[in-house]
């Protein structure tokens, strides 16, 4: 918001928000495919849609898209969608990962300005932050499906749902006490029009970061009853969402960058804008910690999920694929599980200590993500779909839909680029 001013950055949000709903609303036409052997397939993950659809050559970007999305060196994003909304059962928080570090730092942070004084020298790394969250994560991991991630992801939502407030809340409370809304209509300014560029791409590479649950919305469907049918319970529960999820998003943006204007911190609650009352904000941070711990499962599941997949029909007679640890019958425990997980968490946690740089990562990895998951391949998947042939009006005018959304995010990716490598080597 800071970076784009009071009238482009709430544009922005909503058109990003606009983009993600129509996504939505096209994977509800994907959920279901047609089968030669047994008349229709249910597509229970976007992986299995994508092969099913539109073929394996689709498959094997899609898998590396998924990979990338799914490497957990971002921070905290808030992007709820419904599971279950006619019970109000969940929502879901997305992905937040190994930047759980920079909460848990800001904690301890937040009690040393308390007792010291503000001007103190507070700092602290982030390493052995990243360490415990990668333990814990090892743990968690073992959950053995997207199915059982149900009570976690209950706990990601009340705890995004806390941080979220408490930090509008504070933000009011800070325009209130300034009695002026600070802010412009450009943003905050730059020394060079270059600059600016730069700037403002690296702003919509987060924004896109912060509308992906595109990715996990057909394993969301599949956990749905047939009545009242999957397409019609998902529609509603996409458009509930997307709004909630714009409402956070413009209410601790826009009171942030109302209550500080061109010196708005990259993270509200973990920037210093606030130090008082200190046990509230380290409350939200803890918040934050728990609700990063469910947002990796929740978006890491369907990945693991789809490489035991592939082990278990290379291997199908192997113990060690199917069976369960023998030593430690009563956790239920898997030898490629256990292995296959743990692996994973350590890259991840690894590739976060060598870049944790907050905004510039979420900005690259919103570039590379948004665009095929949630643009290309739901507008291919929906042509596919409903047989709509080349050069008729709905194709002509998906195509240009694709090509700008296309355009803008390659402008963020370059953006987002230079922005990494920038903090990388400043």
């Amino acid at each position: 918001m800071s970076r784009l001013g009071w009238v482009a950055g709430p544009l922005t949000m909503f058109a990003f928000a606009s983009v993600t709903l129509t996504s939505a609303v096209l994977l509800c036409n994907c959920y279901t495919s047609a089968d030669l052997d047994n008349g229709l397939h249910r597509n229970g993950s976007y992986l299995d849609a994508v092969r099913r659809i539109l073929g394996s050559d689709d498959l094997e970007f899609n898998c590396l898209l998924k990979i990338v999305n799914l490497t957990p060196v971002c921070e905290w994003i808030l992007s709820e969608t419904g599971v279950r909304i006619h019970k109000g059962r969940r929502v879901l928080g997305c992905v937040a990962l190994s930047f759980e570090s920079i909460s848990s730092r800001a904690i301890q942070r937040s009690n040393c300005y308390h007792s010291e004084g503000h001007t103190a020298a507070c700092e602290y790394g982030t390493t052995y932050y990243m360490l415990i969250f990668g333990i814990i994560q090892v743990i968690v991991s073992q959950i053995p499906d997207f199915r059982n991630t149900e009570w976690l992801s209950v706990v990601a939502a009340v705890m995004s749902f806390t941080y979220s407030i408490i930090g509008s809340a504070l933000g009011l409370a800070k325009v209130i006490e300034n009695r002026e809304i600070k802010g412009s209509i450009g943003g905050v300014p730059t020394s060079t029009a270059a600059q600016k560029a730069w700037s403002i791409s690296q702003a919509i590479g987060d924004i896109a970061f912060a509308f992906p649950f595109s990715l996990i919305f057909l394993e969301i469907m599949d956990t749905l009853k047939s009545n009242p049918p999957e397409k019609v319970t998902m529609k509603k529960a996409s458009l509930t969402a997307v709004c909630v999820t714009t409402f956070f998003y413009l209410s601790c943006g826009g009171l942030g960058y109302a209550a500080f204007g061109n010196s708005t911190p990259g993270n509200l609650l973990t920037g210093f804008g606030f130090y008082e009352p200190y046990w509230l904000i380290d409350f939200a941070n803890a918040c934050v910690v728990l609700h990063l711990v469910g947002g990796y499962q929740v978006f890491t599941q369907p990945l693991y999920a789809s490489i035991e997949q592939w082990f278990a029909e290379k291997f199908p007679n192997n113990e060690y694929v199917h069976g369960d640890l023998k030593q430690m019958p009563a956790l239920r425990l898997n030898l490629l599980r256990l292995c296959l997980r743990t692996a994973y968490v350590g890259f991840t946690t690894g590739f976060a200590m060598l870049f944790p740089y907050f905004n510039q990562v979420v900005g690259l990895a919103g570039a590379i993500n948004f665009w095929p998951v949630v643009v290309y391949f739901p507008v291919e998947m929906y042509l596919v779909q409903k047989d709509i042939r080349p050069w008729t009006s709905k194709s002509i005018i998906l195509r240009i839909y694709c090509f700008i959304t296309l355009l803008v995010i390659l402008f963020a990716f370059v953006g987002s680029i230079k922005g990494l490598i920038a903090a990388r080597f400043s």
